[in-house]
């Protein structure tokens, strides 16, 4: 055990971990590691800066998550960006900024539309230097793989920091368990070695969501914290409501909850204040960036153009919005309950499009709930997990197409650190549950987007259509 943890300590042993575990995303790649997928939306967004452009350089080579904004030339001499309503009058034109309007076809002298990558840019941006060399040869699927290996490697060292600094009893040993549940052990698994937009979102946001831990933990680093969450937020937005934890620990790390009760008439206590100061500087500076592209492209701060998904539920999102409580009911089911339809036949199991609960892909995130020691670190977690995760609960996509509930990913950093902190012992049932969870996510990596779909299925039960 103490050779074990000698190696561990060392940087020869975080080499190892990324070697082993990109060994794992690459095998799991095998045959798409000759080309990029098919969905490198943030190539096309790099490489349109890279020209000068904030809209795609060229068209979109499918028609899958890419905005639309169709322009309208009028013969009145006008010129309208914008979009027809799919709900409703089908002559109601949706303009980028005021009310709407019916335009009849007797009224258009000609139409065009720009294309633009809505996902938030982040990615892009890492990729920048890469695509100035390949262009869009780009392989993202590589790129992905390789990236993803480093995230486990962060993960061991939190949880390093974690003992370190006292919050956590665990041996290396375990800490290594918790890795490998995280690295291929859950849907980050699948979700590390094919490329694709949604995907290679996933990956780097985990990045942004282990510094963020790191830095958090007693609100040692406050301004690399509120940087993290600035990225996270331009990676993957949810990532943006994470913010519990790091404010928890700044009023923990100066005095509690109950020091800023009886402070509360003069205000706040001066080194509470400098650290939100510091936390919000860099993640504002992000924030404002974000907004500024988002007007350059849509001509609003807040439109980030996802509205413009140029998708066969569209009508959907004119309906019901982005984001509404109709959605909640079918994801919930997604991350909970969902199980995979067991057959008697080849191919004996079959995966909705939807995905599978995360009690399937990984089953000892269960023991979260039910910890031997209480920790200072929990309340912080659980509401930062809570505020993370509402977003995707309430979204109109479940994660469409995907082996597990994808959306896991951008809390479950701070699951493996309730893990760790919880204080109950690693038994053979909850080890079980990890090689029961690696074993079904070997399954995904290799499976999914695969074999002509034979192992996934369609479901029509969720509200309002089939996603």
């Amino acid at each position: 055990m103490k050779r074990l943890e000698q190696i561990f300590a060392s940087r020869w042993g975080l080499l190892l971990l990324f070697v082993v575990f990109l060994g794992a995303y690459l095998g799991a790649s095998g045959g798409r590691l000759r080309q990029h997928s098919m969905y490198n939306h943030f190539v096309y967004l790099a490489e349109g800066w890279l020209k000068g452009r904030l809209d795609m350089p060229v068209p979109p080579p499918n028609e899958n998550d890419w905005a639309r904004v169709e322009v309208l030339h009028l013969k009145d001499g006008r010129t309208l960006k914008g979009m027809f309503g799919k709900i409703g009058p089908t002559d109601r034109f949706y303009p980028l900024r005021g009310p709407s309007q019916t335009i009849d076809n007797d009224k258009i002298a000609s139409r065009s539309d720009i294309r633009y990558v809505s996902f938030p840019p982040f990615p892009a941006v890492v990729m920048l230097p890469f695509v100035a060399v390949a262009h869009l040869r780009f392989n993202d699927v590589l790129f992905t793989a390789i990236w993803a290996a480093i995230n486990p490697v962060l993960l061991f060292m939190l949880l390093g920091r974690l003992r370190t600094r006292g919050y956590s009893k665990r041996a290396v040993v375990d800490d290594l368990w918790l890795t490998v549940m995280f690295g291929v052990g859950s849907v980050y698994y699948f979700s590390s070695v094919i490329g694709q937009v949604w995907f290679t979102a996933h990956v780097i946001a985990l990045t942004c969501a282990i510094g963020y831990a790191y830095a958090s933990l007693d609100a040692v680093h406050p301004a690399l914290a509120g940087l993290c969450v600035g990225l996270g937020y331009a990676t993957r937005t949810p990532l943006g409501f994470m913010v519990p934890f790091f404010v928890f620990e700044a009023v923990r790390a100066t005095g509690g909850w109950e020091r800023l009760r009886k402070l509360r008439k003069e205000g706040l206590p001066p080194g509470l204040l400098a650290k939100l100061v510091r936390f919000a500087i860099p993640s504002g500076a992000v924030l404002a960036l974000l907004l500024v592209h988002n007007y350059l492209r849509f001509e609003q701060f807040t439109e980030f153009g996802h509205k413009y998904l140029n998708i066969g539920w569209q009508d959907r999102i004119q309906r019901w919005g982005l984001v509404n409580y109709h959605f909640l009911s079918r994801n919930l089911t997604c991350a909970l309950l969902l199980l995979p339809r067991i057959l008697m036949q080849y191919p004996y199991v079959k995966i909705s499009e939807h995905g599978m609960s995360m009690l399937v892909t990984t089953p000892a995130l269960g023991y979260t709930v039910a910890p031997a020691e209480r920790s200072p670190l929990a309340p912080g977690l659980w509401l930062s997990i809570l505020a993370t995760a509402l977003p995707s609960l309430l979204y109109q996509n479940s994660g469409f197409l995907q082996f597990g509930y994808r959306f896991s990913l951008d809390y479950i950093v701070f699951l493996v650190v309730l893990l760790a902190v919880g204080g109950r012992k690693f038994s053979w049932l909850f080890k079980a549950l990890i090689v029961f969870g690696v074993a079904v996510n070997l399954f995904g990596a290799i499976v999914f987007d695969r074999f002509g779909g034979v192992f996934a299925y369609s479901d029509s039960f969720f509200p309002h259509g089939n996603n």
